[in-house]
């Protein structure tokens, strides 16, 4: 089923209505979505690559937008709901990261493999605060996929073989560049 749903998924990154296919399909792997974006993002940045940045754009709009709405869900339904979606396993890891950075979490999972949604929903269920939260999204996710555009915009089809190959070195570069900012904005906050 997997295999057939990101068949589909790729399939609308050559449609005329490619760019609203890429926010709607952000937008729902948010809250919901199995396949991440960044399968019609590629083959869309790579056939256009001088609006690589605009397809960012969309992505990351598509992708906050679905997490706030993630975020509702989360905060509506509250840890039963997503105890019925999650392993608990799962869930006392997010749960100890939101105990420890509040809505900063977020900006954790959301350039790295982890599935977005367990940390969106999970954010609304364990009441982080909003605004932290809103932040971390934009900036983890924005990050994400306009350095997967600026890869691309720079080298092309070499860029694609190599995102996927190296994707979790910069997922982890980057998770850690998001926690030094944290410790920092917290730190000036304080002042």
């Amino acid at each position: 089923m997997i295999e057939t749903l990101t068949a589909w998924t790729v399939a609308w990154s050559l449609h005329p209505l490619a760019p609203w296919a890429l926010f709607l399909i952000a937008l729902a792997e948010s809250s919901f979505f199995p396949i991440p974006p960044d399968i019609v993002l590629i083959p869309m940045a790579l056939s256009n690559a001088s609006s690589a940045f605009f397809y960012a754009g969309i992505c990351t709009l598509g992708s906050v937008l679905g997490a706030t709405i993630g975020f509702i869900i989360g905060a509506k339904g509250g840890r039963p709901l997503i105890k019925k979606f999650f392993k608990e396993e799962q869930l006392s890891k997010v749960e100890k990261l939101f105990q420890d950075y509040g809505g900063w979490a977020v900006g954790m999972a959301a350039f790295t493999p982890i599935p977005f949604k367990v940390f969106t929903l999970s954010a609304g269920a364990f009441r982080a605060k909003f605004r932290p939260f809103l932040i971390s999204s934009t900036l983890g996710r924005g990050a994400r996929f306009f350095m997967i555009s600026l890869l691309i915009f720079l080298w092309g089809e070499q860029a694609k073989g190599w995102i996927q190959e190296n994707f979790a070195v910069l997922s982890i570069i980057l998770a850690l560049l998001l926690i030094i900012s944290v410790i920092i904005f917290r730190r000036f906050q304080r002042l």
